[in-house]
C-alpha cells in the first residue's frame, strides 16, 4: 500500500493554486497535478467562486499562426525558451514562470483578457515539443516567431514587419479612434 505524502500533496495543491490564479482550465490542472478531479473542482470553486469552464481544450495549431495571437505566442515562447535554456526551471514550472513574465510584458488595461491564455500557452509548448510548430527567424528584423513546422519558411517575414492589411481593424480599435476624434479642440 502506497503511503500518501502530506508534503507532496501540499506541493500539488500549491501548483494547482498557481495555475488556477493564472487562468488554467481543469483539463490542464488534471494533466499536471496528481490531485483528483473532485479536489481540483473544489479548489477551483474556492479560488474563483464559480465552477470551472467546460468544453474542449484548443487542439488546432491555426490559432497560433494568425496575426495578433502569433505575436503574443512568440513573445511567450521566447520567454519560455529562455527560462528552459538558462535556468533550472523545467516542465510546468517553466511554463508558469514564463506565462507570469509574459503577463507582465503585455499588461492589459481594465478587465480585458490577455490574448494568450495559460491553457493556450501550455498547448503551444506541447505543439512545439511535438514538432507541429517551431520557431523561425524573421529575415527582416531577426526576431524569432512561431510558424507551422510543415510550411516553407526559408524567406519568412514576421507579422510585425509585414502587417496584414486588416490588422488592427477590431471593434476596440474603432472605438478608440472615435474617442480620439470626438475630443474637442
Amino acid at each position: 500500500m502506497d503511503k500518501k505524502s502530506v508534503v507532496n500533496e501540499a506541493e500539488q495543491i500549491q501548483l494547482a493554486i498557481k495555475m488556477i490564479k493564472l487562468g488554467a482550465r481543469l483539463q490542464l490542472l488534471e494533466s499536471q497535478t496528481t490531485l483528483s478531479r473532485e479536489r481540483l473542482i473544489k479548489l477551483y470553486k474556492e479560488l474563483k467562486g464559480v465552477s470551472p469552464p467546460k468544453g474542449m481544450l484548443p487542439f488546432s495549431t491555426d490559432w497560433f499562426l494568425t496575426w495578433q495571437p502569433n505575436i503574443h505566442s512568440s513573445i511567450f515562447y521566447n520567454i519560455y525558451k529562455f527560462m528552459v535554456d538558462y535556468t533550472d526551471e523545467k516542465g510546468i514550472h517553466a511554463i508558469i514562470k514564463a506565462y507570469s513574465l509574459y503577463l507582465q510584458q503585455v499588461e492589459q488595461e481594465g478587465d480585458e483578457e490577455p490574448v494568450l491564455s495559460m491553457t493556450r500557452a501550455w498547448t503551444l509548448v506541447r505543439f512545439v515539443e511535438s514538432k507541429m510548430l517551431k520557431m523561425q527567424g524573421c529575415n527582416c528584423c531577426g526576431g524569432s516567431f512561431i510558424v507551422n513546422n510543415y510550411d516553407l519558411n526559408k524567406q519568412y517575414v514576421c507579422n510585425l514587419c509585414h502587417v496584414p492589411s486588416r490588422a488592427g481593424k477590431t471593434k476596440k480599435a474603432k472605438e478608440l479612434t472615435y474617442k480620439v476624434v470626438a475630443i474637442p479642440a
